[in-house]
């Protein structure tokens, strides 16, 4: 699913994407009430719970006491997996369960994420849901990513402020700002949506049972974070070219210090590495796989091969992205060009190609997707009853 940049959307407060991106994204905060009209948890209580104690989903436990000696209220986080045991009832207050990539596992929280495709999938992280008992929440804390929190079911009572003095608590498993000056407040409902940019600092509380929020993240790497996968990458496929000139130096005189580095070595490694930095091919086939990575709690156990006649779709744990001379699937770099890569491209932005789009790969391509297949990475397309695919 893509959306209209130009179209004016409910979930956006009767915004267009074009004109939310200009006016709010990255710059201020964003209430919406009744962005989703009717909105339904992407699954029930029962069933959430049950996800937390898989060894494939990250789930966090975090509950709010009261320490000893008049200190205030404590805080304990326990990660996941969780059995239902381990998880405190529901009656009782000062708890929330916080569970990753909803979208990975739950058709609904998929369909829910996709409304928000106006936004470059290389910038998304996953959907994150939040349930509390009355009275939980996290604390106040700062994120360093965009975010919308969309309330799904019951209430939780928001106040936001921009940070001011981002020091920690100390002593505590969480991270909880220390001088929190709240400057807007709003109790939002099933329903209504709150945009953060990053540094905004917020702290949500449940108020009353079966409180559930749903947290749409974008990932805002630092420079460092990059540049360190990148080159990793770079590094891992830097081959050696036939014949390579190695370092030479016939105007090296006689030393008296031979523990001093050379400055034309210094000077060589210099400009290899400059030349390495400075193609462009490498350095962009780096950062697609990096940003189509799958996370660490992600795996495929393979999948079945594409029948003539099927159309196909991504799996919904695949990453998949594109620039003007390669395309990126999970963690993988590929050479496109010509139909292939309109093709490849419409899937990466549609997460699906129908029977007729795929009988116009060419054969190179159609192996590629086959082995893709068979990888689990795309499965075929439910075939829709009394169409008849084609020749």
């Amino acid at each position: 699913m893509t959306v209209d940049p130009n179209l004016s959307l409910p979930l956006l407060g009767g915004l267009s994407p074009a004109q939310f991106m200009r006016r709010h994204w990255q710059k201020k905060p964003y209430l919406i009430r009744q962005a989703v009209p009717g909105v339904q948890p992407p699954l029930a209580r029962a069933e959430l719970f049950d996800l937390a104690g898989r060894d494939d989903v990250e789930s966090r436990l975090i509950r709010q006491t009261t320490a000893a000696k008049k200190a205030g209220p404590g805080w304990r986080l326990q990660h996941g997996p969780l059995t239902r045991r381990q998880l405190p009832s529901p009656k009782q207050a000062g708890w929330t369960l916080l569970v990753q990539g909803l979208d990975l596992h739950v058709p609904a929280a998929r369909d829910l994420l996709s409304q928000f495709r106006f936004v470059p999938e290389a910038r998304l992280d996953d959907l994150m849901i939040s349930y509390a008992s009355d009275g939980g929440g996290v604390g106040p804390h700062v994120d360093s990513y965009d975010v919308f929190l969309l309330q799904v079911s019951g209430s939780r009572r928001w106040r936001i402020g921009p940070v001011k003095d981002d020091s920690l608590v100390p002593g505590v498993p969480v991270k909880l700002l220390a001088n929190f000056e709240p400057q807007q407040e709003w109790l939002l409902e099933a329903g209504d949506m709150l945009y953060l940019p990053p540094q905004w600092a917020h702290d949500g509380v449940a108020e009353g049972d079966d409180c559930m929020t749903c947290s749409i993240g974008f990932r805002t790497p630092t420079p460092t974070e990059m540049a360190r996968d990148v080159l990793q990458r770079m590094l891992d496929a830097l081959d050696a070219p036939e014949r390579e000139p190695r370092y030479r130096d016939p105007r090296q005189e006689a030393t008296a210090t031979p523990g001093r580095i050379p400055e034309a070595l210094q000077s060589f490694a210099q400009h290899a590495v400059i030349a390495a930095l400075n193609d462009a091919y490498s350095l962009n086939s780096a950062l697609g796989e990096s940003l189509t990575e799958p996370k660490a709690t992600v795996w495929f156990d393979g999948g079945e091969a594409l029948q003539p006649g099927d159309g196909l779709v991504l799996d919904a744990r695949s990453r998949m992205m594109y620039d003007d001379r390669q395309v990126f699937l999970n963690g993988e770099s590929f050479r496109a060009g010509g139909r292939d890569a309109k093709l490849m491209h419409q899937l990466a932005d549609q997460r699906a190609l129908s029977p007729r789009e795929v009988a116009r790969l060419s054969e190179e391509a159609l192996t590629l997707v086959q082995d893709w297949a068979e990888s689990g990475w795309v499965r075929a397309a439910p075939r829709q009853i009394g169409v008849r695919a084609p020749k």
